[in-house]
């Protein structure tokens, strides 16, 4: 542990020098470069130092714009002309890949079970946010409550998922329970159950480890739009004779329904792209299947680049009109104010 914990604080240690090392050297040379001579007349200084002004901000930006092209960029379009090849990328193959995977049962049984996650998972999100951010601001340890609600956003999908395997956790009939949700059980008199073996609920109960995640993130951004609704339209609606269901509903929700619509298509993109919980719960495995562990497993495991490659193009093609939309939509509300 010790070891590990001197290798990070080495590795942020020369990470921050060499930035540091980058940023200094580079102005250097681009001051040295461009150096104004004192015979130099006016109107040269003057474009000199244009263009050094115009250089400059490339110096900040370049190593990011790299960082992009080849670890975003790049991958895109390989991954994208590695689909329309077989199984070693060697060998063009046209669309058949695609209909391998329009035609395969597995394929379907993982779109299904994201269906389920994308009905399910942004709904309960987002409601549970809305509904918690509404009521801790009415209480005095609103606060406290906000900040342990948000705490598993601070918790990685895989952290997670070693938490909540306790929780659901089978140790057969007649052995002491150790998961929670079985102690519960064999508390109240009923058999312990492999909660994770079965069809269905375990998905749901995958689903709510996200949704335990993603709770959070809905309350703080929902909390925030909730106090910028004017005090003045709530106290109106208060004269007239409104009761808090009345406000919640017709006033408040409709002024914050642009921010209720953005967190919910944050989520959506969250839920499509999916592994990490999946991969450390079940591993695919109990009809719990979803598309991104589907491409794991034929990219890495089978080793087939083609179909990995056309179930990654498949989720991207899901995944950018949503992104589209939801950056369109922001950029409209910003135009608006």
């Amino acid at each position: 542990m010790v070891q590990q914990i001197l290798g990070a604080i080495l590795a942020v240690a020369v990470a921050l020098a060499a930035a540091v090392a980058y940023f200094w050297g580079t102005n250097w040379i681009l001051d040295k470069a461009l150096a104004t001579p004192p015979t130099m007349s006016g109107a040269k200084i003057t474009q000199r130092d244009s263009r050094r002004s115009a250089i400059r901000p490339w110096l900040f930006v370049g190593p990011s714009l790299v960082f992009l092209v080849v670890y975003l960029v790049y991958p895109v379009f390989e991954t994208l002309r590695l689909s329309f090849y077989d199984k070693f990328g060697i060998n063009f193959v046209g669309f058949s890949n695609y209909v391998w995977a329009f035609q395969d049962g597995v394929f379907w049984q993982s779109a299904f079970n994201n269906l389920g996650w994308l009905f399910i998972v942004p709904a309960l999100s987002t409601s549970f946010g809305l509904i918690i951010a509404t009521l801790a601001d009415k209480l005095w340890w609103g606060n406290i409550a906000k900040s342990l609600i948000f705490m598993p956003m601070a918790i990685s999908f895989v952290g997670a998922s070693v938490i909540w395997k306790f929780v659901y956790a089978y140790k057969g009939p007649g052995i002491e329970q150790i998961g929670l949700l079985n102690a519960i059980a064999t508390g109240l008199g009923f058999d312990p159950q492999p909660w994770i073996t079965i069809p269905f609920l375990n998905s749901f109960l995958l689903m709510i480890i996200l949704i335990w995640i993603q709770t959070g993130f809905a309350m703080i951004i929902l909390s925030a739009a909730l106090r910028g609704v004017p005090e003045e339209t709530l106290e109106a609606a208060r004269i007239d004779g409104a009761n808090g269901f009345r406000i919640f509903f017709d006033i408040m929700i409709p002024q914050i329904w642009g921010t209720i619509i953005v967190v919910w298509t944050t989520i959506t993109i969250t839920v499509l792209k999916v592994f990490d919980i999946v991969y450390a719960m079940t591993n695919g495995e109990f009809q719990t299947q979803v598309l991104a562990n589907l491409m794991y497993r034929w990219m890495f495991i089978s080793g087939d680049y083609g179909r990995g490659s056309t179930i990654a193009v498949i989720i991207m093609l899901v995944v950018v009109p949503i992104m589209v939309w939801n950056i369109r939509r922001a950029n409209a509300e910003e135009g608006t104010r």
